[in-house]
């Protein structure tokens, strides 16, 4: 292969990497061990895996011929093939290869096994959608390769995304033991109940910014790119079945956190339980629908969950006619704990976190009658700055990443 064949993806390479901003980093940059010689970085569609791999690049390599990077939906490799680019660039003095969106090439992870075995000093970072099942090749990658997923933005990201600098993030403890303290200096010459506003409706994406008033037009989208395009990358799926998904998911946008009778639904949909279920699984890889239970789930072998909610506030705002405010709660603390903390549903309450904290989640007016006397019980509450005792601002439990 000649440099005339791959020259211009060296140009887009270098044009990418100049153009990204480095001016803010999403939680999961410090936390990467860039030494590492295989990378994937996992993620649902809009969270920013692109922007995070060419920041790395843009702030690592001053010395930009050891470095490539290309998307695999770039046209180039529908008449060319992978290795040939990848052997080109190891002959000629390169040691880093990003390979972003990794699901748009088929038998990806041989590929990239193939790159880790035949050249000893490579480097490997990849990005995929959320809904690779990297588990399936762990036989090939699990013992090479380190695998980070990368979640949509929290309100503490949200509000240093928007130049607020409200510092690090916290654990639950801490915010469970110094709630009011944290508050109070986070609260200081901030409105932050409007901004908690703002965020529920556009912030858990970076890309609200460059879109402004087409925010939803561009989260639709990228939902159907997910349904349309990713979906049957990595699935072995029909169109029939795709739009039967689409369908499920407006269905299901409608009716969160209450479970429908599924058998009703599967009928209204013209499939069976099996298909049904693996529609369903479908939807939480995708990172669309978030299942909750009494047990952890396994989406590779999903059961009825017991609640099903949207998988962040700002899909309510994008698939729903309507949005309630106590689901659009729920929601969000669902969204911002099962990041950090293991969530299941109990006997009691609305949320028990890490088979130890049981929280309660509702508006200004809520109070402890439905968990009075339980241990370790906390509120979890809405349209309030500052709290006390177990008391806390809903607000505040996006600080945990």
């Amino acid at each position: 292969m000649e440099y005339a064949d791959l020259e211009q993806l060296y140009i887009i390479s270098n044009r990418k990497i100049n153009e990204v901003d480095t001016t803010f980093h999403r939680y999961l940059y410090p936390q990467i061990n860039w030494s590492n010689r295989l990378i994937g970085v996992k993620g649902n569609g809009g969270v920013g895996k692109t922007t995070l791999i060419l920041q790395h690049i843009k702030e690592t390599f001053t010395d930009r011929s050891k470095v490539l990077y290309v998307r695999l939906d770039n046209m180039w490799f529908k008449t060319h093939d992978l290795m040939d680019l990848v052997e080109y660039h190891y002959t000629h003095g390169g040691t880093h290869v990003f390979l972003d969106e990794v699901h748009h090439l088929r038998h990806w992870a041989s590929y990239i096994k193939s790159m880790y075995d035949d050249y000893n000093d490579l480097h490997v970072v990849y990005t995929g959608s959320s809904m690779l099942d990297i588990t399936q090749h762990e036989a090939d990658l699990g013992r090479r390769q380190r695998v980070y997923t990368l979640n949509g933005m929290s309100f503490r990201e949200f509000l240093n995304f928007e130049g607020l600098n409200v510092g690090e993030a916290v654990t639950l403890e801490e915010l469970l033991n110094n709630h009011s303290q944290l508050a109070s200096d986070i609260c200081r010459n901030k409105k932050i109940l409007p901004l908690f506003s703002q965020y529920l409706r556009h912030g858990c994406y970076p890309f609200y910014k460059e879109e402004g008033d087409g925010f939803f037009d561009r989260l639709h989208g990228v939902v159907l790119h997910i349904l349309e395009n990713e979906l049957p990358q990595v699935e072995d799926i029909s169109y029939t079945t795709i739009e039967k998904i689409k369908r499920m998911l407006m269905i299901l946008a409608e009716r969160v956190p209450m479970m429908p009778k599924m058998a009703e639904l599967y009928r209204e949909l013209e499939t069976n339980r099996e298909n049904g279920n693996r529609m369903l699984a479908l939807l939480g890889k995708a990172g669309l629908l978030a299942f909750f239970a009494h047990e952890v789930i396994n989406l590779n072998s999903l059961n009825k969950p017991d609640k099903i909610y949207l998988y962040n506030p700002n899909l309510m705002y994008c698939l729903s006619t309507h949005v309630d405010m106590g689901t659009l709660r729920e929601t969000f603390f669902y969204d911002q704990l099962r990041n950090v903390s293991e969530v299941l549903l109990p006997k009691k309450g609305d949320f028990m976190v890490n088979r130890e904290y049981l929280f309660e989640v509702g508006g200004k007016g809520k109070n402890f009658e439905q968990i009075k006397d339980e241990p370790n019980s906390f509120l979890a509450v809405d349209d309030i700055e500052i709290g006390q005792f177990n008391r806390i601002p809903l607000w505040m439990f996006g600080f945990l990443y």
